[in-house]
């Protein structure tokens, strides 16, 4: 019978995350592109000095910066490392090209979501924000479409529930300490009727419990607080260690690239036939793209509405940098670092243990300060994704419960329960489920996007217009 039932959930994951959806996802960030006039590349510049620079006197709970942060904190985890790399493993070296390619569009995506998350927001007397998807399907499409917006806040919170944010990153912090501290299982405690865990297992569920516990009860600010001084100092971590691999292994990098682009186009010509099709590349690539910076769910808004700003269109500039920090920059130093080292064609190894040897065998460093190094960020960016959802889940059921703040309470110690008992859950549907419910998400969310596209362009246009007329500085 759970054989049975998790094969429907299989089917369903497959159905929802297939190219019908991918395919909603990138025709609007293309039409957004074309539309905008390229704005992901024009306004890049101006977007990047505005991320560090916080805007004055706008209403809001939290810094421009901050938001992003935040919004940060949900998207670099481990689809940045494990979602990467089985990318790659399953779709070769040009699933990489394709997720740069559903990551330029997605730009334009999420700068759109940003100034419709401002533009539709609620702010109340004592400065809390609530804004997202559901306020810009209700306020912008009108009160006839709060079914959808509805629909949207659900989903949201089943999100947060049901594992994204809580059991799949949970295991990976756990699955990534066990694995480096206790690999054989030498050091093991029995645990009721549950079986035997390695004490590593124990002692992190514990660690990570209370920490997240600590930065959950204080909100939204405190969670911003976190993630401002985690997520960039991490994400720089990364950043050097990724870059001092490639830097060591430069005069590989030409072909490298090469094979990334035949891979695109060919994926015979350079696996053999081995991962299938160009299809398959496409799909691998645009699927853990979207995954990776979220871009078109909706989840981000929810983050960007709290930002401290008078002005949408500035902080969907600032919005927009997440993705290509996210995945232009820092999935494509994973990519490039599986490939250079030829980790994507290793037999036998999957997910993580891809970017691991990548780094073992590219850093010139002895390998357990490599797996030690990775082992940190996972940790770290999971954590922080931890924090991320939460904030997103409590917002949407605080829209589904009419701003009852009583079930949002309930809900957080939930949530930190969920985080605790996180390692010693092992049934696979939790995460199909959560899987399904995320894509879910971007089906309101994309709908919203699509109907209010000329918003988001009359907005654009009359920010830019004072910009330029030196009304905004």
């Amino acid at each position: 019978m759970w054989k049975t039932i998790n094969d429907l959930l299989v089917n369903i994951d497959n159905l929802v995350w297939g190219v019908p959806l991918m395919v909603l996802i990138i025709t609007g960030g293309i039409l957004l592109t074309i539309r905008l006039g390229l704005l992901q590349i024009r306004k890049l510049p101006l977007a990047l000095k505005w991320m560090i620079k916080n805007e004055e006197g706008g209403e809001g709970e939290i810094s421009s910066f901050s938001a992003l942060c935040t919004a940060l904190s949900a998207t670099i985890g481990t689809g940045n490392i494990v979602g990467v790399a089985t990318a790659v493993g399953t779709g070769g070296p040009g699933a990489l090209f394709w997720m740069i390619v559903a990551a330029f569009f997605g730009m334009a995506t999420k700068f759109s979501e940003g100034l419709l998350a401002v533009k539709y927001r609620v702010v109340g007397e004592d400065g809390h924000s609530l804004g997202g998807p559901f306020y810009y399907i209700e306020q912008g499409m009108g009160k006839n479409w709060k079914w959808l917006a509805k629909l949207f806040a659900f989903f949201g919170v089943c999100v947060g529930l049901f594992g994204i944010g809580t059991f799949s990153q949970v295991n990976g912090i756990s699955s990534a300490i066990h694995g480096f501290f206790d690999p054989n299982n030498e050091h093991c405690v029995q645990i009721m009727s549950l079986g035997k865990y390695s004490w590593s297992v124990v002692i992190a569920s514990l660690i990570l419990a209370f920490c997240v516990a600590a930065v959950l009860i204080g909100g939204i600010k405190r969670i911003a607080n976190v993630s401002q001084v985690i997520v960039p100092f991490m994400a720089i971590i990364y950043f050097l260690f990724a870059a001092i691999l490639i830097i060591t292994n430069i005069t590989q990098i030409p072909a490298a690239i090469k094979i990334i682009i035949k891979a695109a186009f060919s994926p015979k010509a350079v696996t053999g036939g081995a991962v299938g099709s160009m299809f398959v590349a496409i799909q691998k690539g645009v699927a853990r793209g979207i995954f990776s910076n979220e871009a078109g769910l909706g989840s981000a808004p929810i983050a960007a509405a709290a930002a401290q700003t008078k002005e949408p269109v500035r902080q969907g500039l600032v919005s927009m940098t997440g993705t290509f920090i996210d995945t232009i920059v820092i999935c494509t130093l994973t990519g490039l670092s599986i490939v250079l080292t030829g980790a994507w064609n290793v037999k036998g190894l999957e997910g993580v243990a891809v970017t691991t040897y990548a780094f073992q065998k590219g850093l010139p460093f002895p390998e357990e300060i490599s797996a030690f190094i990775l082992m940190l960020c996972l940790v770290f960016f999971a954590f922080t994704t931890i924090l991320g959802w939460d904030y997103y889940s409590e917002r949407c059921l605080e829209y589904l419960s009419g701003g009852n703040m009583k079930h949002v309470k309930i809900y957080r110690w939930v949530y930190i329960l969920a985080v605790f008992i996180g390692p010693y859950m092992t049934v696979s549907a939790v995460w199909t489920i959560a899987d399904i419910f995320n894509g879910l998400m971007a089906i309101p969310n994309m709908i919203a996007i699509f109907a209010l596209n000329g918003v988001i362009v009359k907005e654009t246009k009359d920010f830019f217009d004072r910009h330029k007329q030196g009304m905004i500085k």
